[in-house]
């Protein structure tokens, strides 16, 4: 694991950084979780909480999980134009806070560093799983190939950043790339619906 030793050695004496030492954690247990390996099959009980509790926190105690069932739905979910933009909007808010809140505690150039290895390790693994998925699956539409990398990797940032501010396991993006773990891919909020593949 040459990058993680890279990784600390680029960053300051994380022991002086708590929040960057979990950051530092986080990135080195990336390879344990399995992208997309539940995509089409029933969500269980700890994922429907984990997104319950992501709805809730986020503010949208009103939405309801539409499980997605192939990719084909996925592919009409992550195209869809009636996002709800003020799903996109509060997820945009709290990033802002966490970045200031990370800045807080810590440089602006250790935290980009931080979160551009995490995206540096993220990358390989995640593209590398939905290909083989995909791959598996017949799917062709390399467009929603790139649509579930990047809402992957767009996780792995968001959740980099809870620990960078040293905010607490129940942020919602905390729960939201907790779905993630579980293999599954939550898509978006579209009017009332959090789809989840």
């Amino acid at each position: 694991m040459n990058d993680d030793i890279e990784f600390d050695d680029e960053l300051p004496d994380i022991d002086d950084y708590p929040t960057l030492r979990s950051v530092v954690r986080f990135n080195k247990l990336l390879s344990s979780v399995p992208w997309f390996a539940s995509v089409s099959e029933p969500l269980d009980t700890e994922t429907l909480t984990a997104a319950r509790g992501y709805m809730d926190a986020l503010g949208f105690p009103d939405a309801f999980v539409a499980e997605v069932e192939d990719w084909e739905d996925a592919a009409y979910a992550a195209a869809n134009p009636e996002w709800n933009s003020n799903w996109w909007e509060a997820e945009e808010q709290l990033r802002m806070g966490l970045t200031a809140s990370a800045l807080e505690l810590m440089g602006e150039e250790d935290l980009n560093l931080a979160l551009t290895h995490v995206s540096a390790t993220a990358s390989p693994l995640i593209s590398n799983a939905v290909e083989a998925i995909s791959e598996e699956m017949g799917v062709e539409d390399m467009e929603l190939v790139r649509a579930a990398v990047g809402s992957a990797l767009q996780a792995c940032h968001q959740a980099a950043l809870v620990l960078a501010a040293g905010e607490e396991d129940d942020h919602p993006f905390a729960l939201k790339y907790k779905l993630f773990e579980h293999g599954h891919w939550p898509i978006a909020i579209t009017g009332n619906s959090f789809n989840i593949f």
